[in-house]
């Protein structure tokens, strides 16, 4: 039965995305969900509220809230407590002075008269007017949304994804779909929230929609362009518990394929247009720019070698002889320490021979790629990313050559992009290491190219070492082939630090699930306290660093990697230890999410996303801030926290460029980066690279993985852990082949 119960809420017990148990001031327990603002700001609040008491066999009975009002002026609260710019003070006198009407009407309307008012200056006008706007359509939306149970984070996620929408509500009601071009929504949580609004089950818009996410789910989180028709039909099964609605996905697929969204492909496998268009379009140009020749560069390749610096072995000398012999095109592939930058810089220099310097550009993902090429072939280097944005405009790019390094990293969209703004008549070196992990998101073009043979390829693979005692490209390589390295000798660049459980194999048949597991934990708490003796060997000179504002090279100084985030030894975990070592006492730090982020502390942004930066001149002599693309794994110094505007901000010296994040963006966009996943690493080096080895992470373990992690380090790489869990995973293939659109045509 519904009753009514009015107090004054005393204590918040938990909270969790709105949801809340509390308790008042006469004792009783109510729960319920509250979404007009953070839960922590009602407390102390007179309330009433409309619900039912029931049992709670945690908290004893309580009384379970259908709807609360705040019972103050509701305008007061508002204003107080989520418009920024807004103190209790100031609420109260202007709510007094116009009443909550008038205020309403002059916040909207005319709000330049409030700087009238004591207290208020231009930059806090601008400020209470920019989180007014989004307080706006919030509290609309709130509304709206307030009867479908939306939890305040997903009602605040909706709102500033939707604050440049005209009349959201609408657009929403019509179609709960377009919520899953918001970034963190997803299919499953518009699709939850279009169920309760009514929409049924076999409406076309949900299936088109599911299809979508079905599709993009095989394809950019998987690595996929295409997938047969059978397993999306499957997919859609699962994601919307129907089975026999072959006829409906049937239909909405000719429907999407009409709409020239979706590409069916012969063998009856489906790829998303714009996947399809990039691979075919890179299929096309790479066999086209095969077929070109140049016509060659010197008459006497012999001699031109001879006068070089660079000595180079058979196989690096083939490569450059490929370019003079008249190739356009030519694709150089080597595994760690095969001489690929001896080799890119000999074949620079012969095209410096008819080219100049300015008309030559080298390119990489990351910025510390870029940078490396610049290092090692002495030509101008940038990002892909950075080359795409300074000549959007034009219809190409202003080279006669471009390599590009790493290109293992590159996925289908983007080569393809890129490809398409290198001039027809330039060449192009394409080089790359097809024994590291394959790219983030879809396609797999470097190693579908070596498959399918489309261009000149040359492969390196005779390794060239500085010393005996340098060890870390000869141990990658046998990882590469499958074989145990010998891991346990001494080398000068490579440690392997064994914390074993003794007589493991023998205690799992004699110790139940509980021991065993206790077992584990105790070893990789052992792990952890090896891993830390490294870190207080290493932490000195790495203040060093920071203290003389290398700051590129403090970040690049000493890394742990790990392949997964959960667990004792994945990165959220040992971020919260490391973090306590390398930033013990911060003057600073704001908490989100679960996650402390300290003043000076280092941090890694997690999503491709359109951000308000600056270049790091620019900031420091305070010029407008533009919008830039700022990528996921891209790392960077946390080095100044604003209270008063709850903004953090963020360095990244390998791009130079500076970033803002507001408070409430931190844990959607930000991670610390003491330890980091193979995967963020890739394109990465760092000085000391140390990672743990253990079975708990057996399902992750491959060689490639193994291979990625090992070859980010330049001075020295440290594995602490199990010896057999190492073994075992140098022994087992990366067996995921990725289905592309390249192998299909």
């Amino acid at each position: 039965m519904n009753e009514t119960l009015i107090g004054q809420i005393d204590k918040i017990l938990f909270e969790d995305e709105g949801f809340f148990i509390a308790v008042l001031k006469t004792e009783e327990k109510i729960s319920g969900t509250y979404l007009e603002s953070d839960v922590k700001n009602i407390k102390g609040s007179a309330v009433t509220l409309n619900g039912e008491w029931q049992e709670h066999k945690k908290y004893g009975k309580s009384f379970k809230f259908t709807s609360i009002k705040v019972n103050q002026n509701q305008l007061f609260f508002f204003l107080n407590k989520i418009v920024k710019g807004f103190t209790k003070k100031l609420s109260s006198e202007l709510i007094e002075q116009f009443g909550a009407d008038e205020l309403v009407k002059i916040l909207d309307n005319d709000i330049e008269r409030l700087l009238e008012f004591k207290g208020i200056k231009e930059k806090r006008l601008k400020k209470i007017q920019i989180s007014w706007k989004k307080f706006r359509s919030m509290r609309k939306l709130g509304e709206f949304l307030a009867p479908y149970d939306v939890s305040a984070i997903l009602l605040t996620t909706i709102a500033t994804a939707m604050k440049d929408v005209d009349e959201p509500c609408t657009k929403i009601k019509n179609n709960p779909y377009i919520l899953t071009s918001i970034n963190s929504i997803g299919f499953k949580r518009a699709d939850e929230l279009a169920l309760k609004m009514g929409v049924a089950k076999d409406n076309e818009g949900r299936i088109s929609s599911a299809m979508d996410y079905v599709l993009l789910n095989y394809c950019e989180s998987q690595g996929n362009s295409c997938i047969s028709k059978e397993v999306l039909f499957c997919g859609l099964d699962e994601l919307l518990s129907f089975s026999d609605k072959n006829h409906l996905y049937e239909s909405a697929l000719i429907e999407r394929v009409a709409e020239q969204s979706i590409v069916i492909m012969k063998n009856d496998r489906v790829s998303p247009a714009r996947l399809y268009d990039a691979e075919k379009f890179l299929y096309d140009t790479i066999k086209t720019r095969a077929k070109l020749d140049s016509g060659g560069f010197v008459k006497d390749i012999d001699a031109f070698l001879a006068k070089s610096d660079l000595k180079l072995g058979e196989q690096q000398k083939e490569a450059v002889e490929r370019i003079n012999s008249g190739a356009s095109i030519l694709f150089l592939v080597g595994y760690a320490g095969t001489g690929k930058s001896t080799t890119s810089k000999t074949i620079l220099d012969l095209l410096n021979t008819r080219y100049e310097k300015k008309e030559i550009i080298t390119c990489a993902l990351s910025g510390i790629a870029s940078q490396r090429i610049a290092d090692t072939t002495g030509y101008e280097s940038a990002t892909i990313q950075s080359l795409l944005v300074k000549y959007e405009k034009s219809d190409a790019f202003p080279y006669s050559v471009v390599l590009i390094d790493e290109a293992s990293m590159i996925n289908s969209s983007l080569f393809a992009k890129f490809l398409a703004k290198i001039s027809k008549k330039a060449i192009l070196i394409i080089v790359g290491d097809d024994a590291q992990l394959p790219p983030i998101g879809a396609g797999n073009i470097l190693s579908d190219v070596l498959t399918l043979e489309l261009a000149p390829i040359v492969k390196l693979t005779k390794i060239y070492r500085q010393s005996e005692d340098q060890a870390i490209t000869l141990i990658a390589n046998d990882i590469r082939k499958g074989q145990v390295p010998e891991y346990r000798k001494k080398y000068d660049d490579f440690e392997f630090v064994d914390v074993s459980m003794q007589n493991y194999y023998a205690m799992r048949n004699s110790l139940s699930n509980d021991e065993l597991k206790e077992m584990r934990e105790q070893n990789s708490q052992q792990i952890i306290a090896e891993i830390l003796h490294r870190v207080v060997e290493s932490i000195e000179k790495a203040r060093y660093r920071l203290n003389n504002k290398q700051i590129k090279e403090y970040l690049n100084y000493f890394q742990v990697i790990t392949p997964m985030k959960g667990g004792t030894l994945g990165t959220i975990n040992l971020n919260k230890i490391l973090q306590e070592y390398f930033n013990p006492n911060p003057k600073k730090c704001v908490k989100k999410g679960g996650v402390e982020f300290r003043l000076m502390d280092k941090v890694v942004h997690i999503k491709n996303e359109n951000m308000t930066s600056w270049s790091a001149d620019g900031f420091k002599t305070g010029e407008d801030s533009n919008q830039r693309r700022i990528f996921n794994g891209m790392s960077g110094l946390l080095f100044k926290i604003d209270e008063d505007e709850e903004q953090v901000f963020v360095f990244y010296p390998n791009e130079d460029v500076v970033v803002v994040y507001e408070y409430e963006e931190l844990k959607l966009y930000l991670m610390l980066s003491y330890a980091l996943t193979i995967h963020k690493v890739q394109g990465m080096e760092y000085d000391i690279v140390v990672i743990p080895m253990t079975f708990s992470h057996f399902i992750m373990h491959n060689t490639k993985l193994i291979y990625t992690a090992i070859t980010r380090a330049k001075r020295k790489c440290i594995l602490v852990g199990e010896g057999a869990a190492f073994e075992s995973g140098c022994k087992k293939f990366e067996a995921t082949r990725r289905d592309t659109v390249l192998l299909e045509l």
